[in-house]
């Protein structure tokens, strides 16, 4: 659908994650400027962007390539397109090793080492949790950060974004920044939303940083949060406690393990009949009500060209952190209709995909 200008309550655009002129929001305009300074004027280039300004070919040899996630994540084809696109071949000079770590965060650690015994040219992972876990295996092997939520904040060992140092780079997914804009649409959906509950994973460190931004932005916005935190895999705990806060709406922040989870996630609030807002499109495919968050697919596709550039002498400590630029709003207009929600014109407007 085409994209307006369309300015919410208090003069915030809708709008402001995304390469437009115009009403951005505050937050992530000082979060661009931070990058932009930091980078030193690094500009933001697709795989085939940096391959012409590497000059750089496929290695001559086979390359092994691991891969840690939680879950088998449909972004992941962005990083094969992102080879293919780039002149690698699965089975010929291109093998990616998978490992899932099964919505256990104490498993990062022990399947990064077994790539690292395995002998791979380089790990690419998804989430906080993953590249910590590669982290603490191993000190040189080149790790590619395919999203992140913050590097900074999240007690990464990076000196900084426009140059690491060490051997991890690789791209910021702004999840945390984005949780305010998620709430900001939530505001626009419903005008009269007072109580919103936040389910949220104890076990990453990087939604600790998220949910004090919402905090922050629903004080301003007169929303009284609930967090509710999930331990472990006790989602009937969390549950009971979702049920307890009776709230006008839920926020499921981002987090691998919660999009795990997520038929699990979306019966508890179907059978409820709340208004659900998600950080992953892939809720919204399954039945959720609307997602705003990052373009996934085009974050892993850029990490190709990184992996790229190292497998053909870049240090992976001189690449700077890249930032995502691309944001897109799902919504469900069936899921809205069986909950009688009138969906204003407004949300509508700025919507990049609608599901029936």
């Amino acid at each position: 659908m085409q994209q307006s200008d369309c300015m919410g309550p208090g003069g915030w655009s809708l709008l402001a994650p995304r390469a437009q002129s115009g009403g951005r929001s505050p937050v992530l305009d000082l979060r661009r400027r931070e990058f932009i300074s930091l980078l030193g004027g690094a500009v933001l280039t697709s795989p085939l962007a940096l391959r012409q300004a590497a000059h750089a070919a496929p290695p001559g040899r086979s390359v092994t390539i691991g891969v840690i996630t939680p879950l088998s994540f449909p972004a992941l084809e962005g990083l094969r397109r992102g080879f293919r696109e780039l002149g690698y071949v699965e089975g010929r000079n291109l093998h990616l090793e998978y490992r899932w770590a099964e919505g256990s965060t104490d498993r990062y650690f022990s399947i990064a080492q077994e790539l690292v015994r395995l002998g791979v040219d380089a790990i690419v992972t998804w989430g906080t949790p993953a590249t910590m876990g590669a982290q603490q295996a191993t000190a040189t092997l080149p790790i590619v950060m395919g999203a992140v939520g913050d590097p900074l904040a999240a007690q990464l060992r990076v000196s900084n974004v426009s140059r690491p140092g060490g051997n991890v780079t690789g791209f910021s997914s702004l999840a945390n920044e984005l949780e305010v804009k998620r709430l900001q649409v939530l505001k626009e959906l419903l005008p009269k939303l007072q109580r919103l509950a936040v389910l949220s994973n104890a076990a990453n460190p990087a939604i600790g940083v998220g949910a004090g931004a919402l905090q922050q932005g629903a004080r301003s916005s007169g929303v009284t949060i609930e967090i509710v935190q999930l331990q472990g895999n006790d989602f009937d705990k969390a549950f009971a406690e979702l049920r307890q806060t009776r709230p006008d709406a839920v926020l499921v922040l981002a987090d691998p393990v919660l999009l795990d989870h997520a038929r699990d996630i979306l019966a508890f609030i179907s059978a409820q009949r709340l208004i659900g807002m998600y950080a992953y499109r892939d809720f919204v495919q399954l039945g959720g009500l609307l997602s705003y968050g990052t373009n996934y697919h085009e974050l892993f596709r850029r990490a190709a060209g990184y992996v790229d550039r190292i497998l053909n002498g870049a240090n992976p400590g001189d690449l700077p952190i890249q930032q995502a630029d691309r944001f897109e709003l799902v919504i469900n207009l069936k899921t809205a209709k069986e909950l009688n929600l009138e969906v204003p014109g407004t949300v509508l407007a700025l919507v990049d995909e609608v599901i029936e």
